[in-house]
């Protein structure tokens, strides 16, 4: 998962589950979001592998 490749993971974890709790009170998700660090790190689906591509979409 991508939490775990954050600059801090625990902190993230706790932000998602947070925001997700109280995903319909805006005032807790943007304090929750503030100070994560890096972000999660992903691979672009244009440097991965034809082979390694779960769906073959789009152009």
């Amino acid at each position: 998962s991508g939490i775990f490749k954050s600059g801090d993971p625990a902190t993230r974890a706790r932000a998602i589950v947070e925001a997700t709790t109280y995903f319909d009170h805006p005032d807790i998700v943007a304090k929750v979001s503030r100070g994560l660090g890096e972000p999660m790190v992903g691979i672009g689906v244009r440097d991965m592998d034809e082979g390694d591509r779960l769906a073959r979409r789009g152009w």
